[in-house]
């Protein structure tokens, strides 16, 4: 592995102060440097090469001079590819333990006791609540599938590129400045006062309203954070929280974490056309009546993601005020945390009149509490990572009235004292120049569209020519960065039978125990074809993915390089035809 940060200079600052921790690799003494040269980017390059046996990874590093530096074992405590974690050792009395709350026989656990320590081992509060969640998940599955075979990675959400040059200056300087106001220090925890006042002053024209930066904003690590805020604060057992599915997996824990209970309204899938049989893309709609039938006097909190994970659903404005007058209809105790993190990406705006307003602050987006009487009943997640492709910068934030944010204000020092204050100062400082011309383009967030737009076709074209059905974004609208797509009768057959079989099928991170077609199908072409995708099953609820709901379709995402793409695409030829594209083989398309 080669790391070059000839581009960043003045991170070099950073590593010469003290031990690394950076990409897992670990380093137990700062690069030697000379004090002369320690910002020359020609000389800033870092080499790493790892050897992983089981759970034991020894990391080498060598230091500016091409000298070995000190070895260092580590143990990869996580992810963990099964329900217990091999790199953590348990006598057998608390496996059992473990075993038995992942059960959900959770009777006599509080009185049982390891004979080994004679202590006692039962799990938390949280633990109980996740239950057989905390097992294997599709995420540390294909994590696996993506180390051990040679593919071309469009799984995770989270672009495989640099964020825009300006961002990467504000990070820069912010890490530089040394003036009384350096942001090396605490914030303030509800969030660092430039960022507030940055994303009041941005919200207040996406709301149409005065945001009070100090009162109806809450700086989090990350939207997840954010939700999780969220959800502590509004939720108590007894509580149910209504998603619609498929849905970010994410919500699902969450919710049991505030110990609420999760209520699934499935959004309905409409083909184009099934004339002839023939298998087509189509449109993910909400139908106003399976909401309705949701709703109770229980009903706490209503999660809307638009656009939405996993489908790139834009919710129409008639979607959206069907909502507003179910919440109305809930009661006063019903509140809405509208998932926003993909708001900057519609790379497919609905038509005008499906608008509140036209051209708007953020072109083909609705912000739910803008809607007339949704204000005081909603909390606006978002945050820098989607938008700024930095992921690793995790900083999120909310947006509401006081009364929904004075509590998560309460709350946030008991979770951590604050959000990184250098990335805060470098996001405050990276908003306004968002704004600006950029590469060609009126604004940073036209050039992201027409980046994203581009690179969603350039995979779709690869998707249908491999047999795959994916949504027609001439006619429907779209936002985010995937593309979910849809089995055709040609993929069910190329995918061999055997791969349907017990051997295959039988998989614990699967929902249920049980991988269906779009499991058995990503599996095959991330270990056969070098192409890695996501079943749509843990998109959905275990029972309508044991009913088969999710059979059909697999979650591709287009963050990703266009050499990552091509490559992709060139793994992909071989999927339709059942042509094997491995090895030396797949080498071999991706360098013709």
């Amino acid at each position: 592995m080669k790391s070059s940060l000839s581009n960043h200079p003045v991170f070099l600052g950073l590593l010469l102060e003290s031990p690394l921790l950076c990409n897992g690799f670990i380093f137990t003494k700062p690069l030697s440097l000379p004090p002369t040269e320690g910002l020359n980017p020609k000389r800033a390059t870092l080499f790493a090469s790892s050897i992983q046996k089981e759970s034991i990874t020894t990391f080498l590093a060598l230091d500016n001079n091409g000298e070995e530096d000190d070895i260092v074992e580590t143990v990869d405590r996580a992810p963990c590819f099964d329900g217990i974690c091999k790199s953590t050792p348990v006598d057998g009395d608390v496996a059992a333990i473990i075993t038995e709350t992942n059960a959900h026989d959770n009777s006599n656990i509080n009185e049982k006791q390891s004979s080994s320590s004679g202590g006692y081992h039962a799990a938390g509060e949280a633990m109980l609540r996740l239950g057989t969640m905390t097992g294997p998940t599709v995420w540390s599955e294909f994590g696996r599938l993506s180390q051990e075979y040679d593919v071309a990675n469009l799984g995770q959400g989270f672009p495989d590129w640099l964020p825009p040059d300006f961002a990467v200056e504000s990070l820069v300087s912010a890490t530089i400045d040394s003036t009384k106001q350096s942001p090396h220090q605490y914030t303030r925890t509800a969030g660092h006062p430039n960022l507030v006042k940055q994303l009041a002053r941005r919200y207040s024209k996406h709301m149409h309203r005065t945001i009070d930066p100090m009162n109806e904003v809450a700086v989090t690590v990350g939207a997840s954070q954010a939700l999780y805020l969220c959800l502590q604060t509004l939720v108590k057992p007894g509580d149910e929280v209504i998603l619609f599915e498929p849905f970010f997996d994410l919500y699902v824990n969450q919710i049991k974490l505030a110990g609420g209970t999760p209520v699934y309204v499935p959004l309905t899938f409409v083909p184009y056309s099934e004339d002839n049989g023939e298998v087509t893309g189509g449109e993910w709609i909400l139908e106003p009546e399976k909401l309705e039938q949701a709703i109770s006097p229980k009903t706490r909190a209503i999660i809307l993601n638009s656009p939405h994970n996993p489908t790139g659903k834009v919710f129409t404005l008639t979607e959206m005020k069907h909502i507003s007058e179910k919440v109305i209809a809930a009661g006063p105790q019903c509140v809405v945390i509208s998932d926003e993190v993909y708001k900057y990406i519609v790379h497919s705006p609905p038509p005008q009149e499906e608008l509140l307003d036209a051209g708007g602050s953020c072109p083909g987006h609705i912000h739910f509490a803008s809607l007339p009487g949704m204000w005081e009943r909603t909390i606006t997640v978002s945050s820098a990572g989607k938008t700024f492709s930095a992921t690793g910068w995790q900083v999120g934030w909310c947006i509401a009235p006081s009364h929904l944010i004075s509590p998560i204000h309460q709350l946030l020092p008991y979770v951590q004292f604050c959000a990184s204050t250098v990335i805060q100062e470098a996001l405050a400082r990276s908003l306004p120049k968002a704004d600006e011309p950029y590469e060609g383009c009126d604004s940073y967030y036209e050039y992201l569209n027409s980046k994203y737009r581009r690179k969603r076709d350039l995979l779709g074209k690869a998707l249908k020519e491999a047999g795959f059905a994916i949504p027609d974004y001439e006619r429907t609208p779209g936002g985010g960065f995937f593309i979910f797509a849809r089995i055709t009768p040609e993929l069910r057959r190329a995918l061999p039978a055997e791969r349907m079989g017990p051997e295959y099928t039988k998989n614990p991170a699967a929902p249920g125990g049980e991988a269906r077609l779009d499991w058995a199908l990503c599996q095959w072409m991330a270990e056969e074809k070098g192409v890695l995708c996501i079943p749509s099953s843990p998109f959905f609820s275990r029972e309508r993915a044991i009913e088969g709901a999710s059979d059909e379709f697999i979650r591709v995402a287009f963050c990703k390089t266009d050499e990552t793409i091509e490559s992709a695409a060139k793994a992909l030829m071989g999927v339709r035809s059942n042509k094997v594209l491995t090895g030396s083989a797949l080498v071999e398309a991706k360098t013709e």
